[in-house]
């Protein structure tokens, strides 16, 4: 979905997402792109306008620390989003470890022994690797507990399960970008981009936004078909044993709707456990 200039791709979808107003530029209102254009940017980052050119186009492949740092701070970048500008602008070779999609057998005992929170391990390219109890309880909804943006943009459960389905689906475009950054290449990640954006134009107008965000923490909220609405607080606990996976946690604040919630969650996950052993037990 990109042109192969993947630093100059980077650097147009970011000048596009910042206005004039917000650099603190005057604004003559015949403009023809969304938002900065080239020589403003230049002139933020005091450097010429043919430089910052032969950058985005890729004539220029060595910009300096200071020239990226200066683009930057142009640009309006974020820490995780001048990260990866330096990433793409200064790679080091050898640098990034394979993602691993094996989960160990300890992390599956603490995730297990979690019996009170959902838990559940996710790779790189956002699969659901491994689920606590709770977990599959509070997914039950979906026809398939597999791959968190396959379940999003392609389950159309998803629009009902999430109470703000648009943050929800930002906010996974967004991390799908942070690991295709980390593990550039990556084959089951670039699967995964080319499944979920021949079926959805909205994932497809998310990624070409090029917003470079890791999803660490967040308030979220659920409509559950069998126990209502929940407010929960969301952490991703990175494995730094498995590079790519992150142990997701949710968890509830003491005395809300949403801990009466997880109670009902426990029985519902008892009740599948249950049901599970019963048609175990009349296989064999």
């Amino acid at each position: 979905m990109e042109s192969g200039n993947e630093f100059g791709d980077y650097l147009r979808a970011r000048r596009d997402a910042v206005t004039p107003a917000v650099a603190g530029l005057p604004d003559d209102g015949a403009r023809r792109v969304p938002g900065l254009r080239r020589d403003e940017v230049a002139l933020l980052a005091g450097v010429s306008t043919d430089y910052y050119v032969r950058l985005e186009q890729g004539r220029e492949r060595h910009p300096s620390e200071q020239v990226l740092s200066a683009i930057a701070r142009a640009l309006r970048l974020d820490e995780a989003a001048a990260a990866h500008l330096f990433r793409l602008g200064m790679p080091v070779p050898g640098a990034t470890a394979a993602p691993v999609t094996e989960v160990s057998r300890d992390l599956v005992t603490l995730m297990n022994g979690m019996r009170d929170v959902p838990a559940f391990v996710v790779g790189s390219a956002q699969d659901v690797l491994a689920a606590n109890a709770m977990a599959e309880a509070l997914y039950s909804g979906f026809a398939r507990f597999d791959n968190l943006l396959r379940m999003i943009f392609l389950d159309p459960f998803a629009r009902r399960f999430y109470a703000d389905w648009d943050k929800a689906a930002e906010i996974a475009v967004n991390n799908l970008r942070a690991s295709a950054a980390r593990f550039p290449g990556d084959r089951r990640i670039e699967a995964v981009l080319g499944e979920i954006s021949a079926h959805s134009p909205v994932f497809a107008t998310l990624w070409a936004r090029y917003e470079v965000r890791p999803r660490t923490h967040e308030d979220k909220r659920f409509r559950h078909p069998r126990v209502g609405e929940l407010s929960v607080h969301f952490e991703a606990l990175a494995v730094t044993s498995a590079p790519g996976q992150h142990l997701s946690v949710y968890t509830a604040e003491p005395g809300s709707a949403a801990e009466d919630a997880f109670v009902l969650l426990r029985r519902l996950a008892a009740e599948a456990a249950q049901e599970e052993s019963t048609v175990d037990d009349r296989r064999s």
